[in-house]
Formats: structure tokens, C-alpha cells, sequence
């Protein structure tokens, strides 16, 4: 009783504190809402719309059910989780993240699987979009295209690494096996278009009901997105001017100066604590750290995902039965491990694909990558809010008709 009257006023004083702080500082308020507001607007928005809707037809069709009897025999064994979970892997990483936690959600709603393999499944399934680490990080804050082949190496590294681990989370409960077609793998092409064909005449709505369902759902996923990434960044502004942020940062500079770290990059990791664009945007700003410190604090940003993310993320568990906190431990994990192996894979990879520290030539290849990427980014800058606006009206229309036809 005593420790949830300590909670109740915690929480009430946080709360009181930063309302107080937008009043006070309505313009520094002002600015961070319109940066969380543009980078929804312009890239996170337009983005993950697409996989979001092919994501939802995919399931309604059967076609994730179909791969998840083929992946069965790789996942279960290597993860403890369903082949399923397989489609949810790559599609997390294709598109970033919540999209790992949306489709797990929807599985466990669906009962394809356990709860337990749920908490594993949506461990290792988040991570950073290759636009994302790529165009925003690597282009962007370090103008260094080839960095960016070591922060995604690490990144989905670490995200396996995650998965290794997990798979003995629960390793003393009960699970349900559901995998029938051990016993016949000659059949399993067949055995998984018969779970294709069942799932898709179990779902009765019709294709236009089915496309129109999986619009709303998932521009509605993006709108509660979109309130994550304008209030953190609200957060990390007022916290910074409150030298809240660099009242802790004194307490992890000592930390880093035992791992032979800079302490000028303490600021960066509590910043990349809550928000991952502005601590990865801070840490290239650090002038007195080598590249290799501020690939593995990036690193360690990108892994732990950042409050922002995580609190959305917990906002789309909470529909379900899924527990937030193998998540929330696993963000240290993976943060851990792609540090790890960034450290590792530093020699083996930049140094050898690069030629700054030999001479002032840029590789063929990394110029290449640096006008994709950047062609990439301009492209979200001036499509994206086209996008985000006819997203936004097709929902507006498809809400009304469904409050019409009620």
C-alpha cells in the first residue's frame, strides 16, 4: 500500500513539474512538438502505412499462417517461438519498429500463438528500419554512408543475439506445442497451403471490408504513434532545459571514463535514453569522441530503442494479455549486445571498406549508398506529407461511412 502511495505521488508531482515547464517555456515546448511533428509527418507516417496495410491483408488472406508452417522447423528450434513469428522478424525489420509489436498483438489476439511466445516474439522483433539507420543516422547526422553497414550489422546482430537469449525465458513453464507437421516435413508445402485456404475462408468479410479494416487499423496505430514522438520529444526538450538531463549525465560520466569513453557523450546517451533521433543527432555532434565511441553509444541508443518507442510499444501490449517487462529488459540486452558488436566488427568492416584513415578518397560504393540513401530521404521530405494528408482523408472518409452504416 505504502509503495503504491509513493507511485501515485511520483507520478502526480512528474506530471504537475512538466505542465508547469510547457507554461513556462511555451516557445523551447513549441519547438520540439513541431520536430516530433515533422519527422511523423514527413517519414514515420508514410513509411510504415504500407507495411502496416499489406501486414494486415497478409494475415486477413492467410498467407502469415502459410509461413509460419514453413518457418516452423527454423524458429521453433532457434527461438522457441512459432514459424510465425518468422514473418513478424522480417517484417519488423523491414519497416522498424512498433511494426514488431502491432503484429504481434494481432497474433496473440488471434491466438496463433501463446502468450508466452508472445513476450519472446515481441523481444526481438523491433528494431530500426535500414531508411531509418541508413539515411537519418548514418547520411544525416554523420555524413558517412559507409557507418551506416556497421550500425545495421550490429543492430540486427543484437536483435538475433536477443532472440538467442529469450528463447530461455519461461524455460520452466508449460507450452503448448502446436506444431503438427513434425512428423511430415515431405508434406509441409501441402500441410501449409491447407492452413493458407482454412484461415482465409474463416475470415467472412469480403476483400473491400477487409482492405478498408486494415486502412483504419492501421492509420489509427500511426496516429497514437505520432502523439508518442511529439510528447518525448517535448520531454527530452523540457528535461534538458530543467538540467535534468545533465544532472544524470554527471552520474554516467563517471561510468563512461571506466569504459574509456568520453564524458562529453553522457549528455547524448541520456538524450538517446528517451528519444533515439536527437541522442543519435547529439552523439555525431561530439567532436571529442572518435568515430568508434560514437558508433557504439549509437549503437547502444539504437538497441535500448528509447523510452518514446518503448512507451508506445507498451500502449499496443496493453490490448493484450502480453507483459511489458521481458520487453523492457530485453531493450537492455540488445543495446548490450549490439555495443558488443559494433566493437567487433569495427577492424573487420569499416576499416576495411574505408578509406578515410588511408587517404581523403571516398569508396565507389559508399557514394553510392550516400546518394541512395539521400535520395531516399528528399523523397519522404516532399512525398511524405502528400501521403500523410490523402492517408488522413481516406481514413476521415472510411470512419464516417462505418459510424453511417451502424
Amino acid at each position: 500500500m505504502f509503495k503504491s502511495k509513493i507511485k501515485t505521488l511520483a507520478l502526480s508531482i512528474s506530471v504537475t513539474v512538466f505542465a508547469v515547464s510547457l507554461i513556462i517555456m511555451p516557445g523551447e515546448s513549441l519547438e520540439a512538438s513541431i520536430r516530433g511533428l515533422d519527422m511523423w509527418w514527413e517519414i514515420v507516417f508514410p513509411s510504415l502505412l504500407p507495411f502496416f496495410i499489406v501486414s494486415e491483408m497478409l494475415i486477413g488472406f492467410g498467407v502469415v499462417r502459410f509461413i509460419g508452417v514453413m518457418l516452423e522447423p527454423l524458429m521453433r528450434p532457434l527461438f522457441r517461438v512459432p514459424g510465425v513469428g518468422g514473418f513478424v522478424w522480417a517484417m519488423g525489420m523491414a519497416s522498424g519498429f512498433p511494426s514488431g509489436a502491432k503484429l504481434t498483438a494481432r497474433l496473440r489476439q488471434e491466438e496463433q500463438i501463446t502468450k508466452l511466445e508472445a513476450e519472446r516474439l515481441v523481444s526481438f522483433t523491433n528494431s530500426s528500419n535500414p531508411l531509418f539507420i541508413f539515411g537519418a543516422v548514418s547520411v544525416g547526422f554523420f555524413q558517412n554512408a559507409t557507418l551506416g553497414i556497421v550500425l545495421a550489422a550490429a543492430h540486427y546482430i543484437g536483435n538475433i543475439c536477443v532472440g538467442v537469449v529469450m528463447r530461455f525465458y519461461g524455460g520452466k513453464e508449460k507450452e503448448e506445442m502446436r506444431n503438427s507437421s513434425s512428423g511430415k516435413k515431405g508434406f509441409i508445402i501441402r500441410e501449409a497451403f491447407s492452413a493458407l485456404h482454412r484461415t482465409r475462408l474463416e475470415d467472412k468479410r469480403p476483400i473491400g471490408k477487409l482492405l478498408g479494416d486494415a486502412v483504419t487499423s492501421s492509420i489509427q496505430t500511426l496516429l497514437m504513434i505520432g502523439g508518442f514522438i511529439i510528447l518525448f520529444s517535448v520531454i527530452n526538450k523540457m528535461l534538458y532545459h530543467l538540467h535534468i538531463t545533465t544532472f544524470f549525465a554527471e552520474g554516467f560520466s563517471t561510468l563512461f571514463i571506466l569504459l574509456q569513453l568520453p564524458e562529453q557523450l553522457s549528455i547524448p546517451f541520456i538524450s538517446g535514453l528517451f528519444e533515439i533521433t536527437l541522442g543519435s543527432k547529439l552523439t555525431s555532434g561530439v567532436n571529442e569522441a572518435t568515430l568508434l565511441q560514437q558508433a557504439i553509444i549509437t549503437s547502444f541508443i539504437l538497441g535500448f530503442s528509447g523510452f518514446s518507442v518503448q512507451a508506445q510499444v507498451a500502449s499496443i501490449l496493453a490490448e493484450t494479455d502480453i507483459r511489458f517487462k521481458p520487453f523492457f529488459y530485453a531493450r537492455f540486452v540488445h543495446g548490450i549486445a549490439a555495443s558488443v558488436t559494433t566493437i567487433l566488427i569495427w577492424k573487420p568492416i569499416y576499416e576495411r571498406f574505408s578509406d578515410e584513415q588511408l587517404s581523403n578518397a571516398i569508396p565507389v560504393f559508399a557514394m553510392k549508398n550516400n546518394a541512395f540513401w539521400t535520395e531516399m530521404l528528399y523523397w519522404f521530405k516532399t512525398a511524405g506529407p502528400v501521403v500523410t494528408i490523402f492517408s488522413l482523408i481516406l481514413y476521415i472518409v472510411l470512419y464516417a461511412r462505418r459510424q453511417v452504416y451502424k
